[in-house]
């Protein structure tokens, strides 16, 4: 990726702006229907948009709402099988980057770290009941896949990709196990 002069409004997000698409995603998760867990490739479509600069008292967030929305290969015409919103934001006075997203299965994720302006790889992390950066479940998924640990990271590559790797740990009813559901792909901008 060339490197991007000038001013950066929106720091360590500014290479997310625009809208992309992935044909290499594979899910690892636990596949309720067959009680195994099992990988599933897919097909996905992102977006990422400026908003307006938010001031809460002294802290100025810069930031980027967006959506991802991911397809089973084979049925792309078809409902997608997993939809995200929310915001990435930016504190530059903190060095502190905030992934808040919200899961159409009830889940809300408050996830961050620090981040320099230029970085390329950024990572977002989140621990449940922790007061800043927590998770929320709705109670059925509580009690039948309780997350234990989020993390996620984007990285910005030279040839003008982004990969994405997420993990959320879940203490799954079934099996009474902890189980890694991972989801990776590489995507590149297409506007």
């Amino acid at each position: 990726m060339a490197e991007i002069l000038g001013p950066q409004r929106l720091g360590p997000l500014t290479p997310f702006v625009g809208e992309w698409e992935g044909n290499t995603g594979v899910d690892l998760s636990y596949h309720n229907e067959d009680d195994i867990t099992g990988e599933t490739s897919y097909y996905e479509k992102a977006w990422f948009k400026p908003i307006p600069q938010t001031k809460n008292g002294k802290q100025v967030l810069e930031g980027l709402n967006y959506g991802m929305t991911a397809w089973r290969h084979g049925e792309e015409a078809m409902e997608p099988f997993h939809d995200e919103v929310g915001f990435l934001l930016w504190d530059k006075a903190r060095k502190q980057i905030l992934r808040t997203v919200v899961f159409g299965r009830g889940i809300a994720i408050q996830a961050g770290s620090i981040a320099e302006p230029r970085d390329k790889v950024l990572h977002f992390n989140a621990t449940p009941g922790d007061p800043s950066l927590g998770i929320l479940q709705n109670p059925y998924l509580m009690e039948r896949a309780q997350i234990m640990g989020f993390t996620s990271s984007f990285t910005f590559h030279d040839d003008g990709t982004m990969s994405y790797a997420s993990d959320l740990v879940l203490r799954l009813a079934a099996t009474g196990k902890d189980m890694h559901h991972t989801d990776r792909n590489t995507l590149h901008r297409v506007k």
